[in-house]
């Protein structure tokens, strides 16, 4: 059974390709960012795109463009920029990004959808972005919905990545049913398998200084390991493990580098598609920083099937395996 979607700060499409996985419809995309929508523009091509401040956009002019009334919607999908929540930046605690859920929640409560999908990063529950969190939580139920909050690791759900992240559920009150997220199924894939063949074309090569370092960091470590706390940087992932998570920085010579286990060299884009999950016939654009960026800011597509899949399951009980 085909599902309805509308995908809000929709990036490069990590999501919106989960939702087509599970078999989803999405109807509208919104992004903001140039270069996000050209990359979301050149893979789903037929997706009516806003592209815009989310600010911008009503609700009534979010279902005209999707083509519904409100409470005709299955899901309404976003992930807010999580840059002020992560535990790799700054953590400012009123950093204006913090608020930009409410945009989310503002467009949630006139379109009215059967259920919703939020996602961020898990460094909104640590230390005082607990309160952030609350709020989040405490905005949604306030929408007219059943909410459920989990932390959820994709490398329990197949993807060769220790990427943590905090998934919100919502199902409309007048359905009255419980969310639920899908169980871990594995199998637990080791980034060398991840990327055997992929393409590795188009690498920077290691600066003269990590260069060097590379040969003396430990598999599954980082230069922190050889020259002291400070340099979390040209990091070896264990070939044996998931690889640690893909951040949006990747320079590719080093600094703020994650590095092939065994070869002296940062990870192709191809391999951090695979690592990500995005096949590899998927369009990236730009500099290989830029396609980075788009690889790292995403929604690993296998993990959003899963979620999805199951949500549909619960709303309409007529599952759609999520396909790789």
């Amino acid at each position: 059974m085909t599902f309805s979607v509308i995908s809000t700060f929709s990036g490069g499409g990590g999501s919106s390709l989960g939702y087509q996985m599970a078999g989803g419809k999405v109807l509208l995309a919104v992004e903001f960012d140039n270069h996000a929508a050209s990359t979301y523009r050149a893979n789903f091509p037929s997706t009516p795109l806003y592209q815009g401040d989310i600010a911008t956009l009503t609700g009534e002019e979010c279902c005209r463009l999707a083509g519904i009334q409100p409470r005709e919607l299955d899901i309404f999908d976003g992930s807010p920029p999580c840059q002020a929540f992560s535990t790799a930046g700054r953590r400012i605690f009123h950093d204006s990004r913090n608020q930009l859920f409410k945009e989310y929640v503002r467009l949630l409560r006139y379109i009215q959808p059967r259920a919703f999908i939020m996602e961020n990063v898990s460094g909104m529950i640590k230390g005082r972005m607990r309160l952030i969190f609350s709020e989040c939580l405490r905005e949604l139920k306030a929408s007219g919905y059943q909410v459920k909050a989990r932390l959820l690791n994709a490398a329990c759900y197949g993807v060769p990545q220790a990427r943590k992240r905090m998934i919100f559920l919502g199902i409309r009150n007048d359905l009255q049913l419980e969310p639920i997220f899908p169980k871990p199924n594995g199998p637990i894939v080791s980034i060398m398998q991840a990327i055997e063949g992929a393409d590795t074309s188009g690498v920077p090569e290691l600066n003269d200084r990590y260069g060097l370092l590379y040969d003396r960091v430990p598999l599954g470590g980082n230069a922190s390991d050889v020259i002291g706390t400070g340099f979390n940087s040209c990091v070896r992932p264990h070939p044996r493990k998931p690889c640690c998570t893909l951040p949006k920085t990747q320079t590719g010579r080093g600094f703020a580098t994650i590095c092939h286990p065994y070869e002296k060299r940062g990870l192709s884009i191809g391999e951090a598609k695979r690592i990500q999950t995005f096949p590899d016939s998927y369009q990236l654009l730009g500099s290989y920083s830029e396609q980075f960026a788009r690889i790292g800011n995403s929604v690993p597509p296998l993990l959003m099937s899963q979620i999805a899949a199951q949500l549909q399951q619960t709303i309409f009980g007529q599952p759609k395996p999520a396909t790789p």
